[in-house]
């Protein structure tokens, strides 16, 4: 049975669950170039209500690259997350190896307006076997 969220990170009550696949029509493997698409739910097990203000991924492709991204909300939407609510949204990444790993972590206000970090727990981006061949 497949879990619907493989990864997930506790931090302060919020629970991110990710959930990467791999984009075969986005991707051209042959011109080095894969493509994921990856599911994020934030859960808000806190007592308050909680509030996106930005993130900061680390992506490592297969030959140890590392590339860091930074910026406001995500995509182009800053949620508020009120207690036992979730919030889901879909973006992606593409690498010029077959594999690699992101994780990073997401500025969060609370109602009080202070300023904290949640963890996004590590996820493997694991193109079809085989695929590493080409690289």
């Amino acid at each position: 049975m497949k879990v619907l969220f493989p990864y997930a990170a506790t931090t302060r009550g919020v629970t991110v669950r990710v959930a990467p696949s791999y984009l075969p029509d986005q991707s051209d493997p042959m011109a080095g170039r894969w493509v994921w698409a990856y599911h994020i739910r934030l859960e808000n097990g806190a007592d308050g209500t909680v509030q996106l203000i930005s993130r900061h991924w680390i992506i490592t492709d297969g030959r140890g690259q590392v590339e860091e991204v930074q910026g406001p909300g995500v995509i182009g939407e800053q949620p508020i997350i009120e207690p036992g609510r979730s919030y889901d949204y879909v973006s992606g990444c593409p690498l010029t190896t077959p594999s690699g790993i992101m994780r990073g972590s997401y500025q969060m206000i609370d109602a009080d307006g202070n300023g904290f970090d949640i963890a996004i727990p590590a996820f493997s981006l694991d193109g079809p076997r085989g695929m590493d061949r080409l690289n």
